[in-house]
């Protein structure tokens, strides 16, 4: 059985000293993997307000920061489609016309996160299970699912605010677009990648009125399976769920 001190190796960084000997795909000129998971010809898409356009987040950042909280009591009022376009710009939006620069930071550049909703009340959106599209800045419709409070609730271990949110956010990692440049550092980074993103989320929510709480306390399996991701090359790393306060 692996001690304690065996586990904290993967929070160090003495990598780095052996990058550049590392098997790395990116000098093997191997092209790197898409910064988007491509969607069904036939999906379902919506088409969500442009971030730019949207008079919401306008707090000053002091009061937002110092207001910010994991929030756990949710009132039952719906997320409007434009507050969900907002913070899903405001955790994955991207900067540039590629994609390579988002509004969080990763390493290298590489954004490993595939971000899934779990709608249960948003205006103008059936219950189901979506997918953020960032660099199209829209949303593809995973299927539709009348029953989400009950099996989220499951998914995080009986975490029963979960269930009561109006939507949760779901993110998943495809390790390899980080791996295809940083080999076996990858795994750490991504970890670091993951709180840059909710904390963002954190902050945005405040920011109109609503509130999250992320959770780390999940059953791995129920959620993948919940979004139909595989678990191997693409699986659930942190949920968040969101609801108005």
């Amino acid at each position: 059985m692996r001690s304690i001190d065996d586990h904290r190796e993967f929070l160090k960084g003495d990598l780095w000293g052996q990058w550049k000997e590392l098997d790395r795909d990116q000098e093997k000129g191997i092209p790197p993997p898409p910064r988007q998971k491509p969607h069904a010809d036939d999906a379902q898409l919506v088409d969500l307000p442009p971030a730019q356009d949207l008079d919401l987040g306008s707090l000053p950042l002091t009061e937002v920061i110092a207001r910010r909280e994991s929030r756990r009591k949710y009132t039952r009022d719906p997320l409007t489609l434009e507050e969900v376009s907002f913070l899903l710009w405001a955790t994955q939006g991207r900067r540039d016309g590629s994609g390579t620069l988002r509004t969080v930071p990763s390493a290298g550049a590489r954004h490993p996160f595939e971000t899934y909703l779990v709608v249960m009340r948003v205006t103008d959106l059936d219950q189901g299970i979506y997918r953020y599209l960032p660099l199209d800045h829209k949303l593809a419709l995973e299927r539709i699912d009348p029953d989400l409070e009950g099996k989220v609730t499951i998914g995080c271990l009986g975490q029963t605010f979960a269930g009561a949110s109006a939507v949760v956010f779901v993110w998943t990692a495809i390790p390899y677009r980080t791996e295809w440049r940083y080999s076996t550092i990858s795994h750490k980074m991504i970890a670091i990648d993951a709180g840059h993103v909710c904390q963002n989320l954190y902050l945005a929510a405040e920011s109109i009125g609503a509130g999250t709480c992320g959770i780390g306390a999940y059953d791995h399996k129920r959620m993948d399976k919940l979004i139909g991701v595989d678990g191997r090359d693409e699986f659930t790393v942190y949920v968040a769920p969101v609801g108005k306060i």
